[in-house]
């Protein structure tokens, strides 16, 4: 049996459960940033494998075969990044749902929002270690030239 609604305790649930919404907001922003990366990725990994085909030179398949290789890697870790994102905003959803629910309709969630909350969280730390990673491989090989001093 639902219990009748007051405004003013289902104004307060969602007051309550907007919180966690920026969160989702920052998941969606890296989201979108890692799944751009990815797609760099992919289009650098086809016009590699295009040109191994058009390689004479046994030395330049080598180089080739390495930086394929490191796309891999890259591609693999910006899927996991995705992958925990995707966690994290499914576990922060669940954890406004939880809030509002408990909050409008007396329901004794605390202990799944904590958990939910928390794994959301954990999720967005490996996320962003994931990506960290893959940028450091990406910039680790950069040379950049130093500024020559103007005299």
């Amino acid at each position: 049996m639902l219990l009748p609604l007051d405004p003013d305790v289902v104004s307060h649930g969602i007051q309550l459960s907007v919180a966690p919404v920026f969160l989702l907001t920052a998941v969606t922003g890296m989201i979108g940033v890692v799944a751009n990366r990815l797609a760099r990725i992919i289009d650098r990994a086809r016009l590699l494998e295009q040109s191994v085909a058009g390689l004479v030179e046994a030395s330049h398949h080598g180089k080739v075969f390495d930086e394929l290789a490191e796309l891999r890697l890259r591609g693999l870790l910006a899927n996991w990044s995705i992958a925990l994102l995707t966690l994290c905003a499914v576990c922060i959803g669940l954890t406004i749902m939880v809030l509002f629910v408990g909050e409008t309709l007396n329901f004794q969630g605390l202990r799944i929002s904590i958990v939910s909350f928390l794994a959301g969280v954990v999720f967005f730390q490996c996320a962003l270690v994931c990506f960290l990673i893959e940028t450091w491989i990406a910039t680790r090989v950069l040379k950049f030239a130093k500024a020559k001093q103007v005299q």
